[in-house]
């Protein structure tokens, strides 16, 4: 079977489901397994597929997603030149296990797709018996974009001992203003910037930021960052990045 994924964590879970070796070709985003990517074509990026190099690979089967404003573009071009796809939309851990599962069916890995998938049925227990801090993920430093209620970011948090101060926001990400992030004040902050690599993340932009000095992650310098590989994809590194957090939770706990 020749499959072409066109978002990072679709590709992430291919993988994950041992079927690297169907993978004809990845988005210009996917980095990781950086063996595997590495030696595959490149389709164009996730809001910007070039299905004339899709075509001349002959793909069986197209895995997109859904999780990112614009990807509705690249599905219409999908559709249009007739290919058969499979499409992701996930909005909570529950959600992503059955994305597994619906993956590994297509691509006969059941068997794998299922102990993956069980991984987020069962990712472990919160601690109720302590106060939940509350965490800013930051997906875009300017403006600052952050996530809703439609994100499976606040499981993640309140695995990991926090809550996002924004869950009851109905949106998968949203805007954040000065003024709501004052009124929400989040003890810490976690730069998880789209499409940026870790060590390019830059917390003096945050500190700095007008506005936000009454914030209290930002008037502590509680400012940390977890690369969006581990929280902004609904893939097998969402379980790692549960962890991430929880770091970054009881660092806060004792730094307050």
């Amino acid at each position: 079977m020749r499959i072409v994924s066109h978002t990072c964590s679709n590709t992430e879970i291919v993988c994950a489901l041992g079927r690297e070796d169907w993978l004809v070709g990845v988005d210009d985003h996917s980095d990781h397994p950086p063996d595997t990517v590495a030696r595959l074509p490149r389709v164009g990026a996730d809001l910007d597929i070039d299905i004339e190099k899709v075509l001349a690979l002959k793909p069986d089967l197209i895995i997109t997603s859904l999780t990112v404003p614009g990807h509705e573009r690249c599905l219409e071009r999908i559709r249009a030149a007739g290919l058969p796809h499979l499409v992701t939309r996930p909005h909570s851990l529950a959600d992503v296990a059955e994305d597994i599962r619906r993956i590994g069916r297509a691509l006969d890995a059941g068997e794998s797709a299922e102990a993956l998938a069980a991984r987020f049925d069962a990712p472990g227990h919160a601690d109720h018996e302590r106060d939940r801090v509350p965490v800013l993920v930051e997906w875009w430093p300017k403006p600052v974009i952050g996530p809703g209620r439609k994100s499976w970011v606040n499981e993640m948090l309140a695995l990991a001992g926090g809550v996002n101060p924004f869950a009851e926001v109905d949106a998968e990400s949203f805007e954040i203003s000065p003024q709501q992030a004052r009124a929400a004040r989040p003890e810490a902050i976690v730069m998880s910037w789209c499409g940026v690599s870790e060590d390019k993340y830059r917390p003096h932009v945050v500190a700095r930021r007008e506005g936000w000095q009454e914030v209290p992650a930002i008037r502590n310098g509680n400012i940390h960052a977890v690369s969006e590989a581990w929280l902004g994809r609904p893939g097998p590194r969402l379980l790692d990045g549960i962890e991430r957090l929880r770091e970054v939770i009881d660092a806060t706990r004792n730094h307050v």
